[in-house]
């Protein structure tokens, strides 16, 4: 599909959006359903200012990334899920921690990490900002939102843009957290400004973040 240039002249119609739109009854509608969807993307990057050549290896280069991620499901994953299931018949209190989740269990009992200071999740193709954590590097830059998606990640002022559309989450987070002191550029769709608008370009320099709100608290009540 991305051999030759899109016709950006035929009216037709995309949503990103297809939690509610009917499963694809054929082949040849699913194949339909993912021209457009790539047709989206192109004219999105078309409209941001990138030339015809640029988006091609942008996309190509996308979609190659997605489709090794689908099929390069990480043996850590699978004996995770085997270990979990596992564990949950005998008793449903315990847990296999795999080394990101042991990592992830780290950074709550310590209450602090250091990165941007950002809660992201999984949202389809994207990482989205769940939520800012206040004080933190993201929420002092106000360049950050709840909402806004994040597709691509730098290292430092000049590092490569590195796009991150189809990732799994925890690589993306990967690339986001760093040390202290140091930059990330991040390259974002803004909630505010809808699906469609052209992507922006952030710098934001990783501190250290108290997750103060997921502390243990108490209180007593008269």
């Amino acid at each position: 599909l991305l051999k030759q240039k899109f016709d950006f002249t035929v009216k037709e119609l995309f949503s990103p959006d297809r939690e509610k739109a009917d499963w694809a009854k054929t082949t040849s509608e699913l194949d339909e359903l993912w021209r457009l969807r790539l047709k989206n993307d192109a004219l999105n990057m078309i409209l941001s200012g990138k030339d015809w050549k640029n988006t091609q290896d942008v996309l190509t280069k996308r979609y190659h990334n997605y489709h090794k991620i689908i099929l390069q499901y990480e043996v850590e994953d699978v004996f995770a899920l085997f270990m979990n299931s596992f564990a949950q018949v005998y008793d449903p209190h315990t847990d296999y921690f795999s080394p990101a989740a042991s990592e992830n269990f780290t950074i709550a009992m310590k209450l602090s990490l250091e990165g941007i200071g950002a809660t992201l999740r999984q949202d389809g193709d994207y990482t989205s900002v769940a939520s800012i954590v206040p004080g933190g590097p993201a929420y002092k830059s106000c360049l950050l939102h709840e909402e806004d998606k994040i597709i691509g990640v730098a290292q430092g002022v000049d590092g490569e843009m590195v796009d991150v559309i189809g990732w799994r989450l925890d690589n993306a987070i990967k690339l986001i957290r760093g040390k202290k002191g140091t930059v990330v550029r991040l390259q974002i769709l803004q909630a505010k400004d809808g699906a469609n608008a052209p992507p922006t370009e952030i710098k934001i320099v990783r501190e250290e973040v108290k997750l103060e709100e997921q502390a243990a608290k108490d209180e007593i009540l008269h």
